[in-house]
């Protein structure tokens, strides 16, 4: 089980995020760094444990204003062993590779941006596809959803209503999702309160869940990251 620390980036700091409603986020508070700079919080996190991926959700980007893309250079800069996964709202397969050709880092294909069904799959390696889900309803084109031939190797499970909430993860929807196409590699997002709920999600076959709240709370400690490390 692997865990992924997740940035959430708006007007250049990292914020709060909780249950989806972007218009509330604040810049973080957190122990783990004296600031919400990117860059300091980013520390923190590398500092509990060595971890291989870091999310970043460009809210900016998301949100159709100035993407955070000198943020992202600079955090690929400073973390050059770790692969950083970005959603920042592109839609247009032109802009997409274009974005991928100037950054050491793999795209989020974000469902809630598409309207292009095969994109993900057309992209190859450096795409991730993110089935987003508001509640039951699933924000994208509805094949995106049904179809698990235009998935490609790495699929994320969003369940946005419950990023930051510790409500739990959607551990139905992601088991459905499982049903559906056995071999992808399945990350759940949004809700994961601890290392039970890690496990519960292991026992489903999930490669891994991207997690923030519960870092920041120190609800999932170094000694849960060591020992999931090795699971």
């Amino acid at each position: 089980m692997e865990i992924v620390p997740v940035l959430d980036l708006k007007h250049g700091l990292v914020v709060r995020a909780s249950r989806g409603d972007r218009h509330s986020y604040a810049p973080i508070v957190t122990p783990l760094s004296p600031s919400p700079e990117p860059l300091g919080v980013a520390r923190g996190l590398m500092a509990l444990h060595a971890f291989r991926r870091l999310y970043i959700a460009d809210l900016d980007g998301i949100e159709g204003r100035d993407r955070n893309d000198s943020t992202v250079a600079a955090l690929g800069a400073a973390f050059p062993g770790v692969e950083f996964w970005v959603d920042n709202g592109l839609s247009e397969e032109t802009a997409c590779r274009a974005w991928l050709a100037r950054h050491r880092a793999r795209l989020v294909v974000g469902s809630e941006s598409q309207r292009d069904t095969g994109l993900a799959r057309r992209l190859g390696p450096g795409a991730v596809l993110s089935l987003d889900f508001r509640g039951d309803a699933f924000q994208g084109p509805p094949a995106l959803r049904e179809d698990p031939g235009l998935w490609p190797e790495d699929v994320i499970v969003m369940t946005l209503a419950r990023v930051g909430s510790g409500a739990g993860p959607d551990r139905d929807r992601l088991a459905e999702m499982r049903r559906r196409a056995a071999d992808v590699r399945l990350w759940a997002a949004g809700g994961v309160r601890d290392r039970a709920d890690l496990e519960a999600l292991a026992d489903l076959r999930v490669s891994g869940a991207l997690v923030a709240t519960a870092l920041h709370e120190g609800r999932i400690t170094p000694t849960d990251l060591d020992a999931l490390a090795l699971s």
